[in-house]
């Protein structure tokens, strides 16, 4: 089992059972490209590196790369068309007599290329003219293996519950779990509801796994320490994205500014955990971590230990910055693959992560408060601040008079 965080110890990805760290984000050694994927190259080399033959199918990692690429130069149903097009003409599919002993070669990897582009891409397909493309394909090779229709029809299946399941938004999977905006100071009775649906922070940390926040000073302090724990437990699951929310919403001001609450908050760990999340060093810790629980999950026995939910606004910022500061081309006109491979790592990381299943058991009504519970404004929070501790000068007693 892998250790988990106390006070005593400074948090390291050692803490987590994890190895120590590779290189820094400055110190990162050069990947190697794929196996015959060149640094760089024209898009119709590329397309052509794409498309299977007889004897030829392009790396799973390839294939990834450069369909998650590829929209940035060419509509996903004009790269479709050019892919069938070439498979038609090396193959010789549009001659009134095929080679059947080359298409029962070819056919099985024309469809899995297919498959594969179905299953990770599927919005791909949201067009008529595209699923034409796909069932005009297997037309042409279904004369050597009838076995080819049967499996389109499979894949059409497979796509269409996929698109099916697509058309659900964040709003449609919530239905009436819709968060309440409060702008003025929230009803007291909110400040101890959390407490009352689940007081064990290993709980309310593996329930914000699943989905993805005072009276007297007594009772705020105590709250502050059960979401310490409840932070320090996300770090221990790998759920960064919950550690960043609640570390960041207690060092907000209308929060850090209550100092007779702080004072009777135990507050050892929580130094622990703001290390770990310190933006310093283009978030040096942060990274330093969830390259650790990155290791863990590729070489993990149980689906607690492959748990890994990525800080997810600092990897959107990682893609958009890797994506805005390398050129899509060379000088030579030539498409940089290289940039490519490095988005498709981090995005394909993403993907596995995302897929695996949560081993905790949801409680539907801990899961339930977190999906509702009252989002404040700005001026809520301060007017809840300035009223459990009295303003303390004048600028804070001109903006809670103006509150009020």
């Amino acid at each position: 089992m892998p250790r988990t965080l106390s006070a005593s110890n400074m948090v390291t990805p050692g803490s987590l059972g994890l190895p120590p760290a590779g290189p820094t984000d400055g110190e990162q050694a050069r990947q190697p490209l794929l196996d015959g994927a060149p640094s760089s190259a024209s898009l119709d080399t590329l397309i052509q590196h794409l498309v299977p033959t007889a004897d030829y199918y392009p790396e799973k990692a390839y294939i990834f790369t450069f369909l998650l690429s590829s929209r940035l130069f060419i509509e996903p149903r004009e790269l479709l068309a050019r892919v069938c097009h070439l498979c038609i003409e090396q193959q010789q599919l549009d001659k009134p007599v095929l080679d059947k002993a080359r298409v029962r070669k070819f056919g099985p990897k024309l469809l899995q290329l297919l498959a594969e582009w179905t299953e990770t891409f599927p919005r791909d397909f949201q067009e008529e003219s595209t699923i034409g493309h796909l069932k005009d394909m297997v037309g042409r090779i279904a004369p050597c293996d009838e076995a080819y229709r049967k499996r389109m029809h499979q894949l059409l299946q497979a796509l269409h519950q996929k698109l099916a399941a697509l058309g659900q938004g964040p709003e449609g999977l919530l239905g009436a779990d819709k968060p309440i905006s409060y702008r003025t100071k929230p009803p007291a009775s909110i400040h101890r509801e959390l407490l009352a649906v689940c007081s064990d922070p290993y709980t309310l940390a593996q329930q914000l796994t699943h989905v993805e926040l005072a009276a007297k000073k007594k009772q705020r302090a105590q709250v502050i320490e059960f979401f310490i724990d409840v932070a320090r437990e996300c770090f221990n699951i790998g759920n960064f994205n919950s550690l960043m929310a609640i570390i960041s919403g207690m060092n907000m001001s209308p929060v850090s500014r209550l100092k007779k609450t702080w004072a009777k908050v135990k507050t050892a760990k929580f130094f622990i955990l703001e290390h770990q999340t310190d933006p310093t060093g283009n978030f040096c810790n942060y990274r330093t971590a969830l390259r650790g629980a990155a290791h863990r999950s590729l070489t993990a026995h149980s689906s607690r230990e492959k748990i890994v939910i990525p800080f997810f606004s600092l990897l959107i910022k990682d893609i958009y910055f890797l994506n805005e500061g390398c050129a899509n081309r060379l000088p030579n006109g030539h498409v940089n693959f290289e940039k490519f491979l490095e988005l498709a790592k981090q995005v394909g990381e993403f993907i596995t992560w995302k897929q695996v299943e949560c081993p905790f058991q949801q409680d539907p009504s801990i899961t339930h408060y977190l999906h509702t519970a009252p989002i404040f404004s700005e001026d809520g929070l301060y007017l809840a601040s300035y009223e459990s501790e009295s303003p303390e000068n004048q600028t804070e007693k001109e903006r809670w008079k103006s509150l009020r």
